[in-house]
């Protein structure tokens, strides 16, 4: 349902596989940057066909958005997809997920506990978009593209995204020429499909470019302290032994997404990506709609400063709905 007669901040729709701690990291990025009122989470989808991966995000959300509500509480559905080549458990989700209180009851709300408690991820995707005003939401995707590709595969998916997205960004690939991507190795045919059919502008985010700017360990300590609990922290700990700085092509494209007008990063020029024996390629040229992210090592302290404070940030206050304007 759209907001009476103004226009909401940008919603962004976000897919990932949910397997590692920057996609935890880059979804607590964007609930920061829905507490700042410059974008919303408008819907989550995973391409992880594990029930925890899908309860941690449920985790996640209920922690920043707090219990469901009329205006934008903690309501928001996981999609999932079924059949994926992605099965394992995240590492990183145990830790939250069993994690009690003192009074040995869960640490963190969590309403997913079966796979009915979970939703199709097309239809979810395809109903996020069909709430927003034209060209009010951005797309990010931090794994396969199999759930965009099945959005866009829905009766009139395509035409539907043209009008709603503004643009695509995607954690993958490793630019200019580097190895096999592991999203595009789960599902080859998904990534082809999507940088050959998307109908709109991509702007590619390599792992080249989490590893030059990684996520300081030492922010958990110092940033999140706020929190007796935090399920952000739970989960870095457990990801990984300690310590260790995150690398993640995911909170990039999430900065990246929101906030393209500042000058965090550098853009290529434009092209075409595709791909070739599990690797994302990209081919210069003047007309193409594609261009992938670049770090900029001159930028690197204000990224720091943006992952650390919007990850960190504290639970996302409850907004009503905008009154309209009274007519003069």
């Amino acid at each position: 349902m759209q907001f009476g007669g103004q226009k909401p901040s940008v919603g962004v729709v976000f897919d990932c596989d949910m397997g590692e701690i920057g996609d935890a990291l880059a979804l607590a990025m964007l609930f920061g940057f829905q507490a700042k009122n410059e974008s919303r989470v408008i819907s989550i989808s995973i391409t992880r066909s594990s029930l925890q991966a899908a309860a941690f995000a449920d985790v996640l959300a209920r922690f920043y958005l707090g219990e469901p509500g009329p205006f934008g509480g903690g309501n928001l559905a996981i999609g999932v997809t079924e059949g994926s080549k992605l099965k394992d458990d995240p590492p990183m989700a145990a830790e939250p997920l069993a994690r009690q209180t003192d009074e040995g009851k869960p640490q963190y709300v969590c309403d997913i506990h079966k796979w009915n408690d979970t939703a199709d991820p097309a239809a979810l995707i395809r109903n996020a978009y069909s709430a927003q005003f034209d060209q009010n939401a951005i797309t990010l995707l931090a794994g396969p593209a199999t759930n965009l590709v099945a959005t866009m595969a829905l009766p009139g998916g395509k035409e539907l995204i043209s009008r709603k997205s503004r643009y695509l960004v995607a954690a993958m690939g490793n630019f200019p020429a580097g190895p096999a991507d592991a999203s595009v190795e789960a599902d080859p045919q998904a990534a082809r499909t999507l940088f050959t059919e998307w109908p709109g502008p991509i702007v590619a985010v390599g792992s080249e470019v989490g590893t030059a700017i990684p996520f300081p360990a030492a922010s958990l300590d110092k940033d999140f302290s706020w929190a007796p609990a935090h399920p952000v922290v739970d989960a870095y700990r457990a990801a990984k032994p300690m310590p260790y700085d995150a690398a993640s092509p995911a909170l990039a494209a999430a900065l990246y997404a929101v906030r393209p007008q500042e000058t965090y990063f550098k853009l290529s020029d434009p092209g075409v990506l595709s791909v070739e024996n599990g690797r994302v390629r990209f081919k210069p040229s003047a007309d193409g709609k594609h261009r992938y992210l670049i770090a900029d090592p001159a930028q690197k302290d204000r990224v720091l400063t943006a992952y650390t404070e919007l990850a960190s940030t504290k639970q996302v206050p409850r907004r009503g709905r905008p009154t309209p304007k009274k007519k003069e």
